[in-house]
């Protein structure tokens, strides 16, 4: 794997952000890395954090760069490629916009290839992150070892061979980490109710998280036999999670990330449509 990759961003926001911070000095020098974006403050930033260079249009360091890391939200790419097209050669595009198909970047941009599309999710800020990826079937072997050695600098990867496939990705992973706020929120509500402050409910609730998911990730054991080590019949936990079953927690959640999935489809079919 080189180090020395020419990397330029089009969007400086917070995942293209996090990027940078994992990639400048490690995977490559802060002086290979370039990000566009029309926010003058947020290239500021960008400059003064991690020393990297940087332009409100697409210039000659986009178009000289190995990888051309596209950030921006779903809305704005289709007018970012249009201005992009002119510049594009063999370098390879890394997309982490949720919704545009590879298929559909590969129409606009007049048939070319090297496309990995992508989906992280916010841990990336903390490079506690885990992105689905899948390649168009240009993506030449190098640019694919690029792509992941990109993506692993702010987390896990996970490779698919249907792009579909991330669709459900964006489900389980890409939204995730909102539900897993949702429920926090949820325990610490339960524990004001049980007369406990806001922060100790906070406090148990996130330590609670972090522990049992730790666990999970170093245990060799299913979950369920996990969860099951914790369930006493008649116990505390039996009587919580009955309770859940009794209301089809479970089903509600299986329901609402196969909806999750579906919008995910919708907006490719969306976004991708002339």
């Amino acid at each position: 794997m080189r180090n020395d990759l020419r990397i330029a961003f089009i969007g400086g926001g917070n995942m293209a952000t996090a990027l940078i911070g994992g990639l400048a000095g490690k995977l490559t020098a802060a002086a290979n890395l370039h990000a566009v974006d029309i926010n003058e403050a947020a290239l500021l930033k960008l400059r003064e954090q991690f020393g990297v260079t940087t332009s409100t249009s697409i210039d000659d360091a986009v178009a000289s760069a190995d990888v051309i890391v596209l950030a921006v939200k779903p809305q704005q790419m289709r007018e970012v490629v249009t201005a992009l097209r002119a510049h594009l050669k063999t370098q390879l595009l890394l997309s982490i916009a949720a919704g545009i198909r590879a298929v559909d970047l590969s129409r606009w941009l007049d048939g070319h290839a090297a496309i990995v599309r992508t989906m992280p999710n916010t841990p990336a800020l903390i490079g506690r992150g885990i992105t689905g990826m899948a390649a168009l079937a240009g993506v030449s072997q190098a640019q694919r070892e690029s792509a992941n050695a990109i993506m692993q600098a702010v987390g896990q990867t996970v490779w698919l061979e249907d792009e579909s496939l991330l669709d459900p990705v964006t489900a389980i992973s890409g939204s995730g980490p909102a539900y897993v706020f949702y429920f926090i929120e949820a325990m610490q509500e339960a524990a004001q109710a049980l007369g406990l402050s806001a922060e100790q409910g906070k406090q148990l609730a996130i330590a609670t998280f972090i522990g049992a998911a730790e666990l999970a990730d170093k245990s060799s054991d299913p979950v369920s036999v996990l969860r099951e080590r914790v369930t006493s019949k008649g116990g505390t936990t039996h009587a919580a999670l009955t309770s859940m079953e009794q209301s089809g927690v479970k089903e509600a959640i299986v329901k609402a990330l196969q909806a999750a999935s579906a919008r995910g489809r919708e907006m490719g079919e969306e976004f991708g449509r002339d």
